[in-house]
């Protein structure tokens, strides 16, 4: 059987003709997302609550050639998704992929971190993103499918000190295996991107990036156009028979850092 490099090299990197929802995405990690997917070909609708920055990223792509289009989206609300969505039937007519980048974090612990902030980290990172499967799947199935991609973290299968956002992250790996099931008939898949330490602008400078690299078996951080480049992947053909995966993307820290450090501090490796 031989393989025509061509076609492979197709269904991995050309989003022409299909329309992307990208939350969060306005800046940081999410705008990288925005700009590969639109240097794929897709058309990419931004969404976020960062307005003067999300309007000057589909400036700058838009001068570029690009086909985006910015919209206010605060993801918590029903409303402001279905005013969303009505953007893209007026503009393209179909949803091909949706991107739930969106997210936000409160690093207290558990005694310090009132009820309230609670809720507003659960709401953002795991209500936001059911809301969007729930109502962009159903458009998403009267144009014959698509790819969902949730961003978790690999926070989500561990413990960490900032409990609303773990609980959070561990959240969206539940709901993306539930709806890979439920939208399997409706041609839509569903997986999930778990990033360990990827570094933008947003945390270049934090105190804990240190400690973290050290214990990273790939001796670095990530940085944000290699979660984009997973984006890619599961937004495209070439990932067809992918669905209800949690994908880590964290340098080996997840797979036994500690169990790494142990080894090297007593001579195993």
């Amino acid at each position: 059987m031989s393989v025509d490099f061509e076609k492979t090299k197709a269904a991995l990197t050309d989003l022409n003709g299909k329309t992307a929802i990208v939350t969060g995405g306005a800046r940081g990690q999410g705008s990288v997302e925005v700009e590969l997917l639109a240097t794929a070909g897709a058309q990419v609708l931004i969404c976020d609550v960062l307005v003067e920055d999300g309007k000057a990223l589909a400036e700058r792509l838009q001068a570029d050639g690009k086909s985006v289009h910015f919209c206010k989206l605060d993801v918590t609300s029903e409303a402001e998704w279905v005013a969303a969505l009505d953007v893209v039937k007026a503009w393209t007519g179909c949803l091909d992929i949706l991107v739930n980048n969106a997210g936000i974090i409160n690093r207290k612990v558990i005694r310090d971190m009132s009820v309230e902030e609670w809720r507003k980290v659960l709401d953002v990172n795991a209500t936001g993103a059911f809301i969007g499967v729930k109502l962009c799947a159903p458009m998403m199935a009267e144009t014959g499918g698509g790819s969902i991609v949730n961003i978790s973290s690999n926070s989500g299968f561990s413990g960490h000190y900032d409990p609303a956002y773990t609980s959070s992250k561990w959240a969206i790996r539940g709901l993306t295996r539930t709806a890979a099931m439920e939208f399997a008939d409706d041609g839509i898949r569903v997986n999930a991107i778990c990033p360990g330490l990827i570094v933008t602008d947003l945390n270049r400078e934090s105190p804990h990036l240190g400690p973290m690299i050290s214990m990273t078996p790939s001796q670095r951080a990530g940085e944000a156009d290699e979660v984009a480049q997973l984006v890619l992947f599961l937004a495209s053909d070439g990932s067809g028979f992918i669905t209800g995966e949690d994908i880590v993307i964290d340098g080996g820290f997840t797979a036994g850092a500690s169990y790494r450090r142990v080894a090297k501090e007593t001579g195993i490796l």
